[in-house]
Formats: C-alpha cells, sequence, structure tokens
C-alpha cells in the first residue's frame, strides 16, 4: 500500500530531495562549520588588511568614540600582534557576553518547566479539542504556529496528535500530520503571541545593525505586528492545502494491521490544573499591564523630552524575563495541580532537564560568538556591506526584487542549514548592513530572513525533526519514506511562499510599522 495515490509523483521528489540529502550530509556540523567560518575570516583580515572603503556614515556626521569624523572604513588584520591578543584576552568574555546565550537560556528555564509539567501539552491539547469540526484543519496549522512559544515541542506534542485527531474524525491520519507539520515548521516565526525567537533573532540584528550605526538599538518585538498578522493568513493557506491537495491525494485510509486507539481526553485534574494556570498567566500579566500602562509605572523610563512621556524602554528590556516569569509560574501552578510537581526537587529537575537539551547549543553559541566578534573586529562586514550595496544600486537591484531575492536565498540556505539562528548569525553580518545603506530598516532585514527561514523548514530532510515525522506516519503507513513526506508538504511550502511574501510586500507598500519599534525604512 503507498501512502499517495499518485506514486510517481512522490517518486520524483524522493529523488530531487535524495540529492539535497547527500549534498546535505557533507557540509559540516554546524559547531565546525563556524570554527571554519573563524580560520576564514582570520585568512581574509590578514590578506585584505588595509583595504579602505568611504564610511557611508561620513554625510550623516557620523563621529568615532573620541568624537573625530568618521570619514572611512578599513579591514582589520586579526593575525596582527594586537588582533591575536584581542582574540586571546577577550575570548572568554565574547562567549560570556554573547546576547542570544543568556536570552535563549533565559526563556528555556522558564519553558522547562511548563512543558515538562504537562502544561504546554495539555494547553495544545484544549485548543484543538474545543473547537468546530469544520474548522479542526485551521485549528491544527494555528496551534502549530503557536507552540513555537515551548521551542519544540510543538513537534513531539502537536504533530502526533494530528495524526490522532484526524483519525478519530474518519479522515486520513497522515492528513493530520502534514497540517500539524505545516503549521509547527513551515509556519515557524508566525505567531500571536511572542516567542524565544523573538529575542534570539534580534539578539544577532543589533550588532549587524551597528556595523553601520553603533547607537542602533533592536526591539525583541519589532517584528511583531507582521508575525501576528501572518497567523491567519498562513492558516487558512494551510488549510486550503490540506483540504483541496493533500486530502484528495492521500485518498481513502485503510488500517495497516492493528493500530491501537490514542486518547485525547483531557481529565478532569488535567482541566484544573490548566484553568489555575492560565489564571496565574493572567493575573502576572495584569501586573505587568499595571506596571506598564500608567504614565507613571515601574517599568516606565525617562521622561522624553520631545514628547514628555516616559520611555517605554525598560518594559521591553524585560521582555525576556516576563516571557520566563509567565511560563515558569504557569507551569509551576499546572504542576502543583495536576501532581506532577511535588516538591522543589521536581521543579529543579524540570528546569535541568531543559538545560540539558540546550547543550548543543551552548556549544554553537561559543564558535557562533568567536565568529561574530571576529567578522565585527574586521570590519569585514563594512566593508562588504558598502561595496555590494554599491554594485546592487550600480545595477539597480533594489526595492521589492531585492527583498524576494533575499528570502529566496535565506530559504534555499535553510535547506542545508537547520539553525535559524546559525544562519542569520552568518547572513546578518552582511545583509543588515549592505540593505541600511539602500535606506531599508534592520528590522525589515530581519523580516525577510524571518519568512525565508520558515517555509523551506518541512521540506529538507536535514530538520533534525524529519525523521520524527516519519516515524509518527509510519505508525499508519508503513513505508512513508522522505519522497512521501516531501511530495505531501511542498504544496504547503509553495502555498506560505506564494501568500507570505506578497504580504510583506503590501505591508511596506501600506508603510504599516513591522511591530513595536520596528520601522520599515531606515533614516541615517
Amino acid at each position: 500500500m503507498t501512502a499517495i495515490n499518485n506514486n510517481e509523483k512522490s517518486g520524483f521528489f524522493k529523488k530531487l530531495l535524495d540529492k539535497v540529502e547527500v549534498v546535505g550530509n557533507k557540509l559540516p556540523q554546524p559547531v565546525t562549520l563556524f570554527a571554519i567560518l573563524m580560520v576564514l575570516v582570520l585568512l581574509l583580515s590578514w590578506i585584505f588588511g588595509g583595504v579602505t572603503v568611504d564610511h557611508p556614515g561620513m554625510k550623516a556626521g557620523l563621529v568615532d568614540a573620541e568624537g573625530s569624523p568618521v570619514e572611512t572604513i578599513s579591514v582589520v588584520n586579526l593575525l596582527s600582534r594586537e588582533g591575536i591578543q584581542r582574540i586571546l584576552t577577550e575570548m572568554v568574555s565574547t562567549f560570556a557576553q554573547f546576547p542570544p546565550l543568556g536570552l535563549v537560556l533565559v526563556v528555556m528555564l522558564g519553558i522547562g518547566v511548563a512543558e515538562h509539567s504537562g502544561m504546554i501539552a495539555v494547553a495544545l491539547r484544549t485548543f484543538v479539542s474545543k473547537v468546530p469540526k469544520f474548522l479542526i484543519t485551521f485549528s491544527i496549522v494555528v496551534a502549530g504556529m503557536i507552540s513555537s512559544v515551548a521551542a519544540d515541542a510543538g513537534y513531539v506534542v502537536l504533530i502526533p496528535l494530528g495524526g490522532v485527531i484526524f483519525m478519530s474524525m474518519g479522515r486520513h491520519p497522515l492528513a493530520g500530520i502534514a497540517a500539524a507539520f505545516a503549521g509547527v515548521s513551515g509556519g515557524f516565526g508566525a505567531n500571536i503571541l511572542p516567542t524565544g525567537l523573538d529575542p534570539m533573532i534580534a539578539a544577532f540584528t543589533e550588532p549587524a545593525a551597528q556595523l553601520i550605526n553603533p547607537d542602533y538599538t533592536v526591539n525583541p518585538l519589532s517584528n511583531y505586528y507582521l508575525m501576528a498578522a501572518s497567523v491567519p493568513l498562513v492558516g487558512l493557506a494551510g488549510t486550503w492545502v490540506t483540504e483541496r491537495i493533500v486530502v484528495p491525494r492521500l485518498g481513502k485510509y485503510t488500517p495497516e494491521g492493528e493500530i491501537v486507539e490514542e486518547t485525547t481526553e483531557i481529565t478532569a485534574q488535567e482541566r484544573k490544573a490548566l484553568k489555575w494556570s492560565l489564571l496565574s498567566v493572567a493575573v502576572i500579566l495584569g501586573l505587568v499591564a499595571l506596571a506598564t500602562a500608567p504614565a507613571d509605572g515601574i517599568l516606565r523610563g525617562d521622561i522624553d523630552p520631545d514628547t514628555g512621556v516616559r520611555s517605554m524602554q525598560p518594559f521591553y528590556n524585560s521582555i525576556v524575563p516576563i516571557m520566563f516569569i509567565v511560563f515558569f509560574v504557569g507551569g509551576l501552578v499546572y504542576g502543583m495541580v495536576a501532581g506532577t510537581i511535588r516538591n522543589d526537587k521536581d521543579v529543579s529537575n524540570m528546569t535541568a532537564k531543559a538545560m540539558a537539551t540546550m547543550g548543543l547549543y551552548i556549544v554553537i553559541a561559543f564558535v557562533a560568538a568567536q565568529f561574530v566578534a571576529y567578522f565585527n573586529w574586521s570590519n569585514l562586514g563594512s566593508v562588504l556591506a558598502v561595496v555590494g550595496s554599491d554594485g546592487l544600486t550600480a545595477i539597480g537591484f533594489t526595492g521589492g526584487p531585492l527583498l524576494v531575492a533575499f528570502i529566496i536565498v535565506a530559504s534555499l540556505v535553510n535547506l542545508v542549514m537547520g539553525s535559524a539562528s546559525a544562519k542569520w548569525a552568518i547572513l546578518a553580518p552582511i545583509f543588515v548592513p549592505m540593505l541600511m545603506l539602500l535606506g531599508y530598516s534592520p528590522e525589515l532585514t530581519q523580516a525577510a530572513y524571518r519568512i525565508g527561514d520558515s517555509y523551506s523548514n518541512i521540506l529538507t530532510p536535514l530538520l533534525p525533526y524529519f525523521p520524527i515525522v516519519i516515524v509518527f506516519a509510519q505508525k499508519y503507513i508503513k513505508n512513508v519514506g522522505i519522497g512521501t513526506l516531501i511530495s505531501m508538504m511542498l504544496p504547503y511550502a509553495i502555498a506560505f511562499m506564494i501568500v507570505r511574501i506578497p504580504m510583506l510586500l503590501v505591508w511596506i507598500w501600506l508603510g504599516l510599522p513591522l511591530g513595536i519599534e520596528g520601522p520599515i525604512y531606515y533614516t541615517p
């Protein structure tokens, strides 16, 4: 029995993805890749040391730390005496002060309690079980996008749940798995709630922008409006693909052997625990509102002399700690009521489990921090940005076509490099300054990257959870393989690309803010 009726089509996709897999497997692991890039930056700084270009901020009247006008940018040789001393003396501080490291680990402490207490799993099950049947597909896709607040929880909870729900409705379970996978991975980044990805990505964007403007800051929620507005659009696109393409191609499902029914029933104790958990979260959010909304609130800053209104910057800088508190308290209350947390040792173990999963990320963060530092110290990014922007301007490759090309480039890189932060750590120092020099804000470049980094996730076997999705599908159809899964997911990738790229272009045309402190254009 085949999973998809049009098996010759799935054969084409299988051959295509097999080639991608062969090429992708020849690439080094992220840790090795960053180590290679570190060496490459050192060599390039030595080869091009002394190369000088006019500073783009010269016309804007920028000055250096000593107050002298900024006129040129020169490539710094990091293999010189001073460069080697800086590399060795600042290696530890470079790692310890790497912005994404602390931001991600703090959020994951809270998420660890919420996830391992069972709160997140029950919340997801409640979400998809409380909607009418005609909205179930839409709700699964949307729930997949929302699940990114809990990092990878959606992969291990919602995707198999999608198959169970569809089978319980008498529909093909692979369609439910496909819809959930599309939301969790293909709709990555689109969310009505802030997630750990927001501060993580912004932490790479800000230092890249400071290559051009040392005082530039990037709000973690600078893409929030665009990403939140993408949720219903992606949800509708995912629903249409599921109902009009995937379900007809799969045909009627005939179980192979004995299928053990799984229950999605939520117990009375779980329901009670979730209510108390949500109440605690509501209380916290209410306290945050009380500390932010009043003009003299605790999370308001100094009075802006131009507007006479207190700054919101303390609140913006507190978003990550607030996210930690929300997840931690919500998970703690849930666990205490549900009985999954009996003492402080249980809480410690849950946070330890969360940190244990971050081991590889910490190693990647070390080498990524060194690479980013070397790249910044050498001025290679600034010089490359000036030369690149001049070249793009000379050939007239600007505006919408440039942004679309950048999105496509990001999506292609995504096929062979799975980590969103690792890719952005490489691309941001080049494209953020380049597009700033063309008048586009770092926040817009970041938004374009996040779109490109989403829809192609579901097409690559290099995605860490790709094999797990195949295993989930093989529970229902034994011979499901890469070709079967890709042939199901390719229509979602195309549909998400078709709706999200034009949406960004329309957003720019309307001049809407991308998020909180998220301008479209950059003004020196």
